[in-house]
């Protein structure tokens, strides 16, 4: 073999290809513009950044609900993404539409469910069926795995506590008014932990239909 064919230039592809460093770079910038170009045009779509017809920021009691959802980890079994697929509207009801979540921080989406998804479960059933639901599952639906909540009824809302979370909302974007975050706090007096997680279940998915 001569000297020559021994050091042979390496150029274009076969570089990036026989460099490990060079092709991640190279396939993280794609991924990124790619990314970009799928996602930036949607902030500047009214369908996804206006809220449908009707929407209202969470009144105080359901925003301390959404808050003990997030907390006790509702979302690791339970989506609020219902997908416009046949089997799916025919089971849920509508599919999902971002202008129903404009107001959510952070907002419930996700595929998971190992329980069904919760997005038009809002009306679906009574107040009472929810309290007994969530204090012991296995009495309405025997084959359910959810675990009980038994101690939600038992844990009072700190009054103190829900102003500072509007806000929060507010400095976001949320339009609460100031009326409206004065009195959250007499809005929440004397509810446990179980009202405001059945207040928030029940304002789930009521704009579309």
């Amino acid at each position: 073999m001569s000297q020559d064919s021994q050091h042979t230039p390496v150029h274009g592809h076969e570089r990036i290809e026989t460099s490990n460093f060079l092709m991640i770079v190279l396939i993280l910038l794609v991924v990124a513009v790619g990314g970009l170009v799928e996602i930036v045009p949607l902030f500047f779509q009214r369908s996804t950044t206006e809220p449908v017809a009707g929407l209202k920021p969470y009144e105080a009691l359901q925003l301390v609900g959404r808050d003990i959802y997030v907390r006790e980890g509702c979302y690791n079994c339970h989506s609020q993404m219902i997908r416009p697929l046949h089997a799916e509207t025919l089971r849920y009801g509508h599919y999902s539409m971002a202008g129903e979540f404009v107001y959510d921080r952070p907002f419930q989406w996700g595929s998971k469910r190992t329980g069904p998804d919760l997005h038009r479960v809002g009306g679906k059933y009574s107040d009472e069926w929810h309290r007994i639901h969530l204090e012991g599952p296995r009495d309405l639906v025997p084959e359910s795995n959810m675990p009980a909540y038994p101690w939600l009824t038992r844990a009072a809302i700190d009054p103190a506590s829900v102003p500072p979370r509007l806000v929060a909302l507010k400095r976001l974007g949320v339009p609460y008014t100031d009326a409206e975050v004065v009195a959250s706090a007499d809005a929440v007096k004397g509810k446990t932990e179980l009202d405001a997680l059945i207040a928030y279940l029940q304002s789930l998915g009521i704009h579309v239909k």
